[in-house]
């Protein structure tokens, strides 16, 4: 009989990796993905709540709601980035690239709100040049 198992030429052995359970057949979300889906549609309440008020506060409300929808994508994509890599290394490449799409519009809709949430700082101080 022959081993299938035979060490490499050094004649150590390597051990084996323990081997993770296959992911295929469940799609429960982790309780990291919950808790960023929660975030984002917490600031996005948030920010149309503050689209709807009428007074003066409206313009620093609506600021501060595209900084903290600024950081929810920006944590999203940096857990996409980092659920991709893992994907990527386990061999599933469709899912690793799904994921890096999702990720790289969470960066991209970060910018944005980060972007606006300057230009409304701005205004919200009356600064003019």
């Amino acid at each position: 009989m022959t081993d299938r198992h035979a060490p490499p030429l050094g004649g150590a052995r390597r051990p084996s990796a323990p081997r993770r359970a296959s992911s295929r057949g469940s799609l429960r979300p982790t309780p990291g993905l919950v808790f960023l889906v929660i975030a984002v549609v917490g600031s996005i309440a948030y920010l149309l709540y503050a689209v709807t008020v009428r007074d003066a506060s409206q313009i620093p409300l609506l600021a501060s709601g595209a900084v903290v929808l600024g950081i929810a994508f920006g944590a999203l994509a940096i857990y996409c980035l980092r659920a991709s890599w893992r994907s990527g290394g386990d061999g599933r490449g469709g899912r690793a690239l799904f994921v890096a799409l999702i990720g790289g519009g969470a960066a991209i809709a970060t910018a944005g709100c980060l972007a606006g949430a300057l230009i409304l700082f701005q205004l919200a101080a009356g600064g003019g040049a």
